[in-house]
C-alpha cells in the first residue's frame, strides 16, 4: 500500500514524521505541543489519502487534499502516552491539569489508548476515551424480537404495536432560527456582533442535536433492554432526502443515527424495505395505498390495521425468514377506533416511561 501512495504522490505517515522532526529544528514553537499529539496529524493525513486513493479505485472522480483551516481544526488526539485521569482530573502534556465532569467511569485494569480531544461550535470542550476492555456477548433469543417502522409522523412503530411519536426537534425551533439568521445578515462581515450572532445561532442547534441524540439514546436503550434482536427497514435516505417536501423532515428524525446506537446496543438487522408498507401482514396480498393513507384495509382477509403496524409486523417477518422462522398468524380484526385510543394509551406510556 506504501508502494501505491507513493506512486500517487502522496507522503506516507513514517515521511511526514521524519519531516516534523526536520521542521522543529527550524520551528521552535512546535516543542510546546506533546510529540504524539502532532505524529497524530501524520497519521490523519496518511488515512486521508489512502481514502481518496480507494476513492479512486471504485471509480470516484476526486479531488486533492485540502487542509483544514485554523478556525475550522477543533481536534486533537493524544494517542498511547501524554494523558492521565486521576481523581476527577484530566492531565494533558504540555497543557496542564484540567477538572472534568466524567459521564462514565473507566473500567478497573483497563489501560487508556488514546484521548481525543474536541471543541464543539459553541465553545464547549469534550474528551473522548478509548481504552480495550473484554466483552462478554450475551445469549441472543429470537423469541424477544421485534420489528420497528420508521416514519416521520410516528417516529417508531414496533411490531407489538407500541408507538413513539416524532418529536421533530428542528420543526419547533424554525422560528428562533429564521430570526438569528436574519439578524446574522445585518450584521458586518468580520465585526465582533457578527461573530457574536453566528455563535448563538450554532448553540440553537446545538441544543436541538442535544434534544435528537437524547431522544434517540432513551428509545434505542428502551428496545435494547426489551428486545434481543431488533429487524429494521434497509433505507436509501439519500434517494429519499430527493424529495423536497419531506427532506427537511427525514433529516430532523435521525433514522440513520437511531440505527446505529441500536446496532451497538443490540442486534440490529436490516431487511428490504420493499412491499413492506403495501403487503398485508395477514394474508400477504398487495394493497396499494399513498402516503397519506394512514390506516391498512385488505379486502381479501378484511385486516384493518393502522398503516405503520402492519409494516412493522412484515419487516418481523423478512427477519424472522432470514433464520427460517415463521410468524405465527394471531392477528385479529381491529377498527380505526381501537386503533387511535390503543395509540393515545401507548403515547402516555411512552412519556411516562420517560
Amino acid at each position: 500500500m506504501i508502494q501505491k501512495i507513493n506512486e500517487e504522490g502522496f507522503q506516507t505517515r513514517n515521511d511526514l514524521n521524519y519531516f516534523l522532526t526536520e521542521l522543529k529544528e527550524s520551528e521552535d514553537w512546535l516543542y510546546s505541543y506533546h510529540s504524539k499529539m502532532l505524529q497524530m496529524v501524520s497519521t490523519q493525513v496518511e488515512s486521508a489519502q489512502k481514502s481518496i486513493i480507494q476513492l479512486r479505485k471504485n471509480g470516484y472522480k476526486t479531488g486533492t487534499l485540502k487542509f483544514a483551516r485554523f478556525s475550522e481544526y477543533h481536534t486533537f488526539v493524544y494517542n498511547q502516552s501524554g494523558f492521565d485521569i486521576k481523581n476527577g482530573f484530566l492531565h494533558l502534556s504540555k497543557i496542564g491539569r484540567i477538572k472534568i465532569i466524567q459521564h462514565r467511569l473507566i473500567p478497573e485494569n483497563h489501560t487508556i489508548n488514546q484521548v481525543t480531544i474536541s471543541k464543539s461550535k459553541s465553545g464547549k470542550w469534550h474528551a473522548c476515551i478509548t481504552c480495550e476492555i473484554d466483552a462478554i456477548l450475551p445469549k441472543v433469543s429470537l423469541t424477544r424480537s421485534a420489528g420497528i417502522d420508521v416514519g416521520i409522523k410516528n417516529f417508531a412503530y414496533d411490531s407489538d404495536g407500541f408507538v413513539t411519536p416524532n418529536p421533530l426537534n428542528l420543526q419547533k425551533m424554525l422560528k428562533p432560527l429564521a430570526r438569528i439568521q436574519r439578524k446574522i445578515s445585518r450584521r458586518q462581515k468580520g465585526s465582533n456582533n457578527r461573530k457574536k450572532a453566528v455563535r448563538f445561532y450554532q448553540i440553537i442547534h446545538e441544543r436541538v442535536r442535544n434534544k435528537r441524540k437524547d431522544f434517540l439514546h432513551k428509545l434505542s436503550t428502551q428496545y435494547a433492554k426489551k428486545y434481543d434482536v431488533v429487524f429494521i427497514e434497509r433505507l436509501v435516505k439519500l434517494n429519499m432526502v430527493k424529495n423536497h417536501h419531506l427532506a427537511r423532515y427525514i433529516m430532523d428524525s435521525g433514522w440513520g443515527t437511531f440505527g446505529m446506537m441500536l446496532d451497538y446496543k443490540c442486534m440490529k438487522i436490516e431487511v428490504p424495505a420493499k412491499n413492506t408498507s403495501v403487503m398485508c401482514s395477514r394474508c400477504g396480498g398487495m394493497v396499494p395505498k399513498f402516503l397519506a393513507v394512514r390506516i391498512h384495509r385488505c379486502d381479501k382477509c378484511g385486516l384493518i390495521l393502522d398503516r405503520d403496524h402492519n409494516a412493522a409486523i412484515n419487516i418481523l417477518r423478512k427477519g424472522l425468514e432470514i433464520f427460517n422462522i415463521k410468524l405465527p398468524q394471531e392477528l385479529r380484526e381491529v377498527t380505526p377506533v381501537e386503533i387511535s385510543m390503543r395509540s393515545e394509551k401507548q403515547e402516555a406510556m411512552s412519556f411516562s416511561e420517560w
